[in-house]
């Protein structure tokens, strides 16, 4: 369990891809930003919670724009088509015959990486066709086959690469249904490829106990990172100082709110001194001397004054990290002006209403 300051810089990696499988992968930051949808729609984000997950989606959005982070393999389905491209031999990656089980987000992103690798031809198994044809009618630079899920061993049967990416909770090929496929040529390195980016499990591990066959799943991916692993640690480096950017930022926003009572103290203040004076003011020169356009330019100078004249303490107190002011600092101007206004004490703030109170009724 992280508490504190180690919990928000994890959700500030968290947001940044930092802490993901496949570094910089673009969708977890979709999936913080869901979260606070659906906390906001819930009503179950405070005002700390809130800012912090805002923060922490704009750290993401740094990382992403100001570093490198997002070169390469930057999702799991990325990352599954290029260990397939790793795995096949190099002169047949082209020529290799893909399938695609399951027609999903997931599924509709291994598409369009096999098109960023050059691949000319899929087949789709999906329980039903209107998914697979709108990828198709989205992905013009593929040939997309569509096959019916009654016909997945069949198409496995004629695959050198067979990519899993569906919700189902048991498992699609066991090491039977491997052992029952056709061998793969020679020219494919004898051995069929099964990739399966599925949480859970849709191939069992045992496959890889049939000599003609391979299973690869989400772990071992690790292999497609390590491939670029310098650059992954030069790239991470600078994320982690964005993300202390971020977090100092977010820490003296929490801090200041200290102060926030204190500004709210003298604000009404200053504007119960306002207007009371103001009172007076008008009371003196009489209703009948005023005309609207008088008596709201006299409110407006009032108002200016108390404006410009809390301008400067109002700012002291503030402290969001936009500045060189410390905390200690700002809190120490809190306490300055609490006890040079008496602000400390509800006492105070009531005499001054009964004060008002009775200066009206003499008046």
């Amino acid at each position: 369990m992280l508490r504190d300051s180690d919990a928000t810089r994890h959700l500030f990696e968290v947001s940044a891809g930092l802490d993901s499988l496949v570094l910089g992968e673009g969708q977890i930051l979709a999936q913080v930003k869901q979260v606070v949808r659906n906390g906001q729609n819930s009503g179950g984000l405070g005002k700390n919670i809130d800012r912090m997950f805002k923060d922490a989606i704009t750290a993401g959005k740094r990382v992403r724009c100001e570093t490198n982070i997002s070169a390469g393999a930057v999702s799991v389905s990325s990352a599954a088509v290029e260990l397939a491209m790793m795995k096949l031999p190099k002169s047949e990656c082209l020529s290799a015959r893909m399938l695609l089980i399951g027609a999903g987000k997931m599924g509709k992103l291994v598409v369009k990486h096999l098109i960023a690798k050059g691949c000319k031809k899929v087949v789709v198994v999906n329980r039903s066709v209107e998914r697979v044809d709108a990828i198709r009618e989205e992905m013009k630079d593929i040939e997309i086959v569509y096959r019916p899920l009654t016909e997945m061993y069949e198409a496995a049967a004629d695959a050198d690469v067979v990519f899993t990416s569906t919700a189902s909770e048991s498992l699609l090929f066991t090491k039977e249904h491997a052992e029952a496929l056709p061998p793969i040529s020679l020219a494919m390195g004898g051995v069929r490829l099964f990739v399966d980016i599925s949480v859970p499990r849709n191939v069992g591990a045992c496959l890889s106990e049939v000599e003609h066959a391979r299973v690869y799943n989400v772990d071992d991916l690790k292999e497609v990172v390590e491939a670029n692993k310098e650059d992954r640690v030069r790239k991470a480096m600078e994320a982690q100082a964005i993300i202390t950017q971020e977090l100092k930022r977010f820490e003296a926003w929490r801090d200041s709110l200290e102060t926030v009572p204190t500004i709210k103290k003298l604000r009404s203040y200053a504007d119960r001194i306002r207007a009371s004076e103001l009172e007076k003011c008008l009371q003196k020169i009489g209703e009948d001397n005023l005309n609207k356009k008088m008596r709201r330019s006299i409110e407006e100078l009032s108002t200016g004054i108390v404006n410009k004249l809390l301008h400067g303490p109002l700012q002291h107190l503030r402290c969001d990290g936009s500045d060189s002011r410390t905390l200690d600092e700002t809190l120490e101007n809190m306490h300055a002006l609490n006890r040079m206004f008496n602000l400390d004490t509800e006492k105070a703030v009531l005499e001054q209403k009964i004060k008002a109170k009775v200066e009206k009724i003499q008046s």
